[in-house]
């Protein structure tokens, strides 16, 4: 039943992002940003206490906060009103096997990137959403910035011809130091190779990086040399990388991403050059976009101003001027996860701009790759995509 037309909310439950969590958090702002969700469930904690009290925190009712994801699975699908999309949270190593519970029970799976810990578990999960009828989706939230979708459009409509030149990175300064020492939760499970996989810095950020030359250059990355490194001693796990990129076109690329820069906070950026004139984008200043037509003075095109494309209006919610960017990006992922939900309520289907199982794969098949090519001085290594 809906009230005035529009749709009921979508029942979402939430597995991980629990007390002293982060991306949970971030999340649930996200869904209800657009009001489109609401969350009634979650196994929020490894045992049943504290998935209770995270639980009540957010105001769950207390026989709806499980102590285990299967529980959860099992007990929601059988209810009248059970949940009808799960957001999976947790480190890396779990993504796999709590999707699994909730697919084959016909429950939608929102999940944060990367796809999972490793390249076995990947296929695996192919296998699994392409055997199901309940949606996929990944959240590199970065894809839905409004002037990133301004600059997918740009080249689509090729405005900047062909695509030569791509450089991305991704540079912080949150694990610079012995922080796992500290028992620090966000960098204790990023520097575990069982729990964040292969990749370190490449998996948590570098995985970011890529996916976003690739959805806004619409390129297929096909091989990869890669220097990684460990710059703090007693780490198991890359801190630092810095790789060349050769994509199915024959444009080139370079990738830097680095969790021990100093003075780098959350430095994503993106540059790319094409025969006909270049962009930049800079996610610390994610309002902006910079145009240089070949040969014309540099243009600053701005979120919610008169050099905004369509796509861009389409994914902006304030009036230019206004701050706008990381929750508002998760947001709208949810928002285009809410329209394919309804349209499966009624049977149907919609195309979103919403990174899914491929994406994933692809994710995981380029830490695959780096790993490989590194562990070779940096050899050229082909993408298994």
């Amino acid at each position: 039943m809906s009230i005035a037309g529009k749709p009921n909310r979508i029942r979402l439950g939430m597995v991980g992002g629990g007390r002293d969590a982060f991306i949970g958090g971030v999340h649930r702002i996200a869904s209800r940003i657009d009001d489109h969700f609401e969350l009634v469930a979650g196994a929020f904690s490894s045992t049943v206490e504290k998935s209770k009290l995270s639980g009540l925190d957010l105001g769950v009712e207390e026989d709806r906060s499980y102590g285990s994801f299967k529980e959860m699975a099992i007990r929601e699908a059988r209810l009248k009103e059970g949940i009808e999309a799960v957001s999976i949270v947790t480190p890396n190593h779990l993504h796999f096997s709590v999707a699994k519970e909730f697919l084959k029970r016909g429950i939608h799976v929102i999940c944060d990137k990367p796809l999972t810990a490793t390249a076995s578990d990947a296929k695996k999960f192919v296998n699994l959403v392409e055997s199901h009828d309940a949606l996929f989706f990944l959240t590199h939230n970065y894809t839905a910035y409004p002037m990133i979708r301004q600059a997918r459009a740009m080249i689509e409509s090729n405005e900047l011809g062909d695509i030569r030149v791509i450089q991305v990175e991704y540079a912080q300064d949150w694990l610079a130091t012995n922080l796992e020492a500290t028992d620090q939760k966000q960098a204790s499970w990023r520097v575990d190779p069982e729990r964040s996989g292969a990749g370190g810095c490449i998996g948590d950020i570098g995985t970011h990086a890529i996916n976003l030359a690739g959805f806004v250059t619409g390129l297929k990355l096909e091989s990869l040399s890669a220097d990684l490194h460990t710059f703090v001693e007693g780490r198991q796990l890359d801190d630092n990388a810095h790789i060349m990129l050769r994509y199915n076109n024959g444009a080139k690329g370079m990738l830097w991403s680095s969790q021990v820069a100093s003075g780098c906070e959350n430095s994503l950026r993106l540059r790319i050059y094409g025969s006909k004139g270049g962009i930049e984008w800079h996610q610390e200043e994610p309002n902006r976009l910079l145009y240089s037509p070949l040969g014309e003075a540099k243009r600053i095109l701005t979120r919610g101003g008169p050099g905004a494309n369509d796509a861009a209006n389409a994914v902006t919610r304030i009036p230019g001027g206004h701050p706008e960017g990381y929750l508002e990006g998760f947001a709208t992922l949810y928002r285009e996860t809410a329209d394919a939900i309804y349209a499966a309520r009624d049977g149907n289907k919609v195309d979103t701009l919403c990174p899914g199982i491929q994406e994933g794969y692809e994710g995981i098949a380029f830490i695959t790759a780096a790993v490989s090519s590194s562990k070779k001085n940096g050899s050229w290594v082909k993408l298994n995509n």
